[in-house]
């Protein structure tokens, strides 16, 4: 069973080893982190939960029913009913299905729960994986861009209120 929920203070044992381990997958598609982030990871968590305190952004962990972190699905820089999707999934879990369950998921937390209609994503041309979730989940391409050297598309994704 998959469960998804939101970053908390607990989650940070887990993530930190979730993106340790999976760094060297993470940067072959998307810019590293860096040295820093592993550095002061709990500084940077303990930041973040306060930005999702303040409605800036919205943090979820993709874990499986034990508790492992899977994945991570966060919808940031919230604002005028709109924010920026991004994921990462583990290496193990790839190619699954997980990244599109998991994002059609928290798709429809944004416009429940967080009431937003509009979100944007961006990769890089080179994604194929993450072109092809954004697409099956709804995303259109928007445009294009440039990150770290590497060009890539935008993309957005209209949200509707959910139906009761």
């Amino acid at each position: 069973m998959i469960v998804i929920s939101r970053l908390r203070l607990d989650h940070a044992p887990a993530l930190l080893a979730f993106e340790q381990e999976n760094r060297a997958y993470f940067a072959a598609s998307v810019p590293d982190r860096g040295d820093d982030y592993f550095a002061h990871f709990d500084v940077r968590h303990h930041g973040l939960l306060a930005e999702q305190r303040a409605g800036l952004h919205h943090f979820h962990l993709v874990e499986d029913g034990g508790g492992t972190v899977l994945g991570r699905v966060n919808l940031i820089d919230v604002a005028e009913g709109s924010a920026e999707l991004g994921y990462r999934i583990a290496e193990r879990a790839a190619g699954q299905g997980l990244a599109t369950s998991a994002v059609r998921r928290v798709c429809a937390l944004a416009a429940a729960d967080y009431g937003l209609t509009r979100l944007r994503a961006a990769t890089t041309v080179d994604n194929a994986a993450s072109h092809a979730v954004l697409t099956r989940t709804g995303f259109e391409p928007t445009g294009e861009a440039v990150f770290d050297g590497r060009p890539g598309r935008l993309y957005t994704l209209g949200l509707s209120a959910p139906l009761h």
